[in-house]
């Protein structure tokens, strides 16, 4: 364990999670484990890396919204910049706040948040990852940011995805000091490595060593379980290979076409061919008695045309086929929750995992 650990506050957070699992917990009354629904609010096909950005996808997100209300789930809008200035973008979330039927926190990439600073030649065309910059530049970056949620959405964003996946330890203790209490970041199983950012850096984060199940953060080494107050709630990837698969070596000749065959990661995560692999999940983690899935997808891909996997307006109605009935099935053993309600539910706001056993 890494410096910042201490066994009973590792033991505490495994048996609250047991009891929320186990149908104990009084902060929500929840009589399931939790389905969480993440969607990265972002401008129109943010893959594209876009010099303008649009954010047309938000006149889409009404749909969507009434399908997870339909079903008893909260959608939490991880939101950056553009979406922040977005005005109808900014009318759909108050009313969801409003009702209680939604979540609104922070999604943040680096290259077009304010303020602008230079990273590379063209910080447009190469999307560079929010570690990538100084600490000084980070933390403002944040800091603006958190502002700009509190001022429009009248509220204090706690919950966090990083924008790209990128993570690490200086990023992890920014969220801290502006009052973070739930980040979402860890893609588990999941490496960035090969994914460039600044053209001479190293890559994005690499996750193959990062826990699955959620986890409060040492802050000196975010791939431990810590004291400090930041919970991680890893969004859900399983393997779902049968266990002659899983011993084949992943980089062999062999094992790259098992893979072909049985992708080794099977993501809560649409991409309108995988409707079976994500009922499986599901079902797998209710067999696990997990206390939480995380789904997550991009606003964008809620429009036709706003990302490379849902093209057109077929693609998109195929899209919410798949929602109803992976929805249906999981509303039989999930309740809905937002990030933050859950991390309330497993430590309530006036208590610390540092202070829960005083």
């Amino acid at each position: 364990m890494g410096p910042n650990v201490t066994v009973n506050s590792v033991l505490e957070l495994e048996s609250r999670l047991l009891s929320f699992t186990a149908h104990r917990n009084p902060a929500l009354k929840f009589s399931r484990s939790a389905f969480l629904i993440t969607i990265d609010t972002e401008g129109d096909n943010m893959w594209a890396y876009p010099k303008t950005l649009t954010t047309e996808n938000a006149g889409y997100l009404g749909r969507f919204q009434s399908l997870c209300e339909r079903y008893g789930f909260k959608p939490t809008y991880l939101t950056d910049y553009e979406m922040v200035m977005c005005p109808a973008y900014r009318e759909f979330a108050r009313d969801a706040i409003r009702r209680g039927a939604a979540e609104v926190g922070m999604h943040l990439h680096a290259w077009n948040s304010p303020p602008a600073v230079p990273l590379t030649a063209n910080d447009y065309q190469f999307g560079p990852y929010l570690i990538e910059y100084p600490e000084s530049v980070m933390r403002e970056k944040v800091h603006v940011l958190t502002g700009l949620l509190e001022e429009h959405f009248q509220m204090t964003p706690v919950s966090h995805r990083a924008g790209r996946w990128a993570f690490n330890e200086i990023y992890a203790r920014i969220l801290v000091e502006h009052g973070y209490r739930v980040d979402c970041s860890v893609a588990p199983s999941v490496s960035y490595r090969k994914n460039p950012g600044n053209p001479t850096g190293v890559g994005g984060t690499d996750y193959t060593q990062f826990p699955a199940l959620p986890y409060f953060l040492n802050l000196q080494n975010i791939r431990e379980a810590g004291d400090s107050t930041l919970l991680e709630l890893p969004v859900t990837i399983m393997d779902l290979r049968p266990s002659w698969a899983k011993r084949i070596p992943t980089g062999s000749l062999p094992g790259r076409l098992v893979n072909r065959l049985r992708p080794s990661v099977a993501w809560l995560r649409p991409t309108g061919k995988n409707l079976k692999a994500m009922l499986r999940v599901v079902r797998s983690a209710v067999h696990e008695q997990r206390p939480c899935v995380e789904f997550m997808l991009h606003s964008s891909e809620f429009m036709p045309g706003g990302s490379p996997t849902f093209s057109t307006e077929r693609e998109i109605d195929l899209l919410y086929a798949h929602l109803d009935e992976l929805f249906a099935e999981s509303s039989r053993f999930f309740a809905g929750a937002t990030l933050a309600e859950f991390r309330d539910a497993v430590v309530p706001q006036e208590e610390s995992p540092a202070d829960s056993h005083s």
